[in-house]
C-alpha cells in the first residue's frame, strides 16, 4: 500500500497534469474556431471549381488531346498515396485514423499486385506508417514551422506531386485527410487527386440551361486549371486536417481533465481513508499505554 507522502505526491501531479490538458483545451478552442471559418471558407471554391471543371471536360473527354490529368495515363499499375497528418499527437485518434484508411488502401493495392509508393505530409503519419511501409515511402514533408496554413504549403505539395506525375512515377493518385464535421466528429476522407475526380455529370450547362462558350480553347483552359484544381484541393484537405486537428485535440484533452479529476477525487478518498486509518491506530495505542499504567 502507498504510504500518505506518495499519495500526496501522486495527487500534486495529477493536478499539474490536469492544469495542463486544461490549457490546451482552452488553446485548442481558441484555434479552432479559426480552422474552422477558414475549412468553411475553402468549400464553396473547391467545390465551385469542380464544377466549372466538369462543364469544361465534358466537351474534350474521350477525345485524343484530352490533359493527362484529367484522362490519366491509361493505366492503374502505380499508386501514389499522398497522406496528411498532424505534427504533433494529443488529438486522440486524428492521426491513427487517417492512417488506417491509408494502411488499409495500400494492402488491398498490393494485394491486387498494385505498386504502392507512399508520400507523407506531416510528422505523425510517418512515425505510424513507417512501421510497416518504410520502403514504399519515397517523400515526406512537415510544416513544424508553420503557425498556420496557406495556399503556398499546398502549392509546394501540388508541385512535388506533379513532377512526380510528369516523370511517369505513377498513374494514380489519392489523397488522405480528415474532414471536419464538429468537435465530436472528423471523418478519415480518401480523394482521388490523379486523374482528377470531376464531380457532376458536367453537361456543358450551367444551372438553368445557360451554355457556356470558352475562350482561348477547352484544352488550353484545362491545361492552366487542372494543376491549379490540384492546388486548391491540396488546400482544401490541409485545412480540412487543422480544423479536425485542433476539434479532435479540444475533444481528447476536455476527456483528459475530467478523468484527471476523477483520479484526483479517487487518490483523495484513498489518502483519507488512510489518513484516518493511521490517525484511529495512533489514539488506540495512546489509549492502550494509558491503560497499561
Amino acid at each position: 500500500m502507498a504510504s500518505l507522502k506518495d499519495l500526496r505526491n501522486r495527487i500534486a501531479s495529477v493536478k499539474a497534469t490536469q492544469k495542463i490538458t486544461k490549457a490546451m483545451q482552452m488553446v485548442a478552442a481558441a484555434k479552432l474556431r479559426r480552422a474552422q471559418e477558414s475549412a468553411e471558407a475553402a468549400r464553396p471554391y473547391a467545390e465551385r471549381m469542380g464544377r466549372v471543371l466538369a462543364n469544361i471536360a465534358a466537351s474534350v473527354a474521350g477525345a485524343e488531346g484530352a490533359p493527362t490529368l484529367m484522362a490519366g495515363t491509361g493505366r492503374e499499375d502505380t499508386h501514389l498515396l499522398v497522406v496528411f497528418t498532424a505534427e504533433r499527437g494529443l488529438a486522440g485518434a486524428f492521426n491513427s485514423s487517417i492512417a488506417r484508411l491509408a494502411r488499409d488502401d495500400a494492402r488491398r493495392l498490393i494485394a491486387q499486385g498494385k505498386t504502392v509508393k507512399i508520400f507523407l505530409v506531416g510528422k505523425k503519419g510517418y512515425d505510424i506508417l513507417r512501421r510497416e511501409f518504410a520502403s514504399l515511402i519515397v517523400d515526406r514533408m512537415d510544416f513544424r514551422s508553420v503557425k498556420q496554413m496557406s495556399f503556398a504549403q499546398a502549392q509546394s505539395v501540388a508541385v512535388k506531386v506533379l513532377e512526380r506525375f510528369d516523370a511517369g512515377e505513377f498513374d494514380v493518385a489519392t489523397m488522405y485527410f480528415s474532414q471536419f464535421r464538429s468537435v465530436i466528429q472528423q471523418i478519415p476522407t480518401a480523394q482521388r487527386l490523379i486523374p482528377v475526380e470531376i464531380s457532376g455529370t458536367g453537361n456543358g450547362q450551367a444551372a438553368g440551361g445557360a451554355v457556356y462558350e470558352y475562350e482561348p480553347s477547352e484544352e488550353e483552359i484545362l491545361a492552366d486549371l487542372l494543376p491549379r484544381n490540384l492546388a486548391i484541393q491540396i488546400f482544401r484537405a490541409l485545412l480540412e486536417n487543422a480544423a479536425s486537428e485542433q476539434g479532435a485535440r479540444m475533444s481528447a484533452m476536455d476527456s483528459a481533465t475530467r478523468n484527471a479529476g476523477d483520479m484526483i477525487e479517487g487518490l483523495s478518498l484513498s489518502y483519507n481513508r488512510q489518513r484516518q486509518a493511521q490517525i484511529t491506530k495512533e489514539l488506540i495505542e495512546i489509549i492502550s499505554g494509558a491503560e497499561a499504567l
